[in-house]
Order: C-alpha cells, then sequence, then structure tokens
C-alpha cells in the first residue's frame, strides 16, 4: 500500500526529534554491495515514528555517496524517502521543473512530486554547498533532520546543562 504525504506531513516527520548516541553515524555496519558500501540503522523519532538511516558510499569514487533518512508509515510495506543527501558523482534533473545540474545536491520529499508520479517521492532536489563529502552531509542530515545527540548525564540533560548538541 503506497502512502502520499502532505509537504507539512513530510516537514513534521523530518523535524521530529530522534534521539541518538554520539557514535550513531560511524557505528553504521556497512557491507560491501558490488561495487560500493551500504548500511543502515533503524530509529525511533519522538512521536513514536520508525525510522532508518541508510548510507551507500563507493569504493573507487569518495564523491559517489548517499545518505538518506526514510520513514516507515504506519500500515504500510513501503519505506518513505524523506531526505537524501547525495554527492557529486551524478547529474540530477528535476523532472517537473526541467532543471539539470551535476554537483552536491540534497533531496527533498514533497507532495507535488507525489501526486505527478514522477520517480519517486524524492525526485526534487536543490544544490548544496554544505558538504563535499560524506562525513559533512551526515552532520547535515543531523543538523536538518531532528536529531539530537544523547548525553551520558540525564539529570543535567533535565536542567539544560548538556544541550550543545
Amino acid at each position: 500500500m503506497s502512502v502520499v504525504l502532505t509537504d507539512d506531513e513530510i516537514i513534521s516527520l523530518i523535524r521530529e526529534e530522534k534521539r541518538i548516541p554520539p557514535d550513531f553515524f560511524p557505528t553504521i555496519h556497512q557491507v560491501r554491495k558490488g561495487g560500493h558500501m551500504e548500511g543502515k540503522k533503524d530509529l525511533s523519532g519522538s512521536q513514536g515514528n520508525h525510522f532508518r538511516v541508510i548510507v551507500r558510499q563507493g569504493c573507487f569514487n569518495h564523491l559517489d555517496f548517499s545518505i538518506g533518512l526514510l520513514y516507515f508509515p504506519k500500515n504500510s510495506n513501503k519505506a518513505f524517502i524523506l531526505k537524501r543527501y547525495n554527492g557529486k558523482s551524478h547529474q540530477h534533473t528535476n523532472k517537473i521543473e526541467k532543471e539539470t545540474f551535476y554537483d552536491f545536491h540534497i533531496h527533498t520529499a514533497t507532495e507535488r512530486y507525489q501526486e505527478e508520479g514522477i520517480d519517486c517521492e524524492d525526485g526534487y532536489a536543490i544544490v548544496s554547498d554544505r558538504y563535499c563529502e560524506i562525513t559533512g552531509a551526515m552532520r547535515c542530515m543531523e543538523e536538518d533532520c531532528g536529531f539530537v545527540i544523547q548525553t551520558d548525564n540525564v539529570t543535567l540533560d533535565v536542567f539544560g546543562v548538556n544541550n550543545d548538541k
């Protein structure tokens, strides 16, 4: 069963708080699949939603990477791609806008692309100069997608002392 999300629902899911340990991204276990390494890690949001972070890194080209945030809607068997942070390894075209570019870029799911049935929900992307390698893309995802680094001292967290994200 396919789910169509509104732009407001997409934004809400992206912004939903996702508490992670400081080593969340570095500990995503990757395995080789053809010419790239691939890994995934599941997590829950503060509203009880189920998410997955996926990582893909080319073995031969360090600019060939993708980091994605997926959402698993209740009563659906299909993952919904909310955001993807891609490397500068391929040309991308926004098919509705007819814009083509070859650069680092960030995909975001849109209601419009779902309704048009073009590509997939996250077929729209914008060029980004916020990162130039996979670790920088991970930091951008952390900043953009509601990730909050958990600290060891819960008592200090309650008083806002460890809120240095």
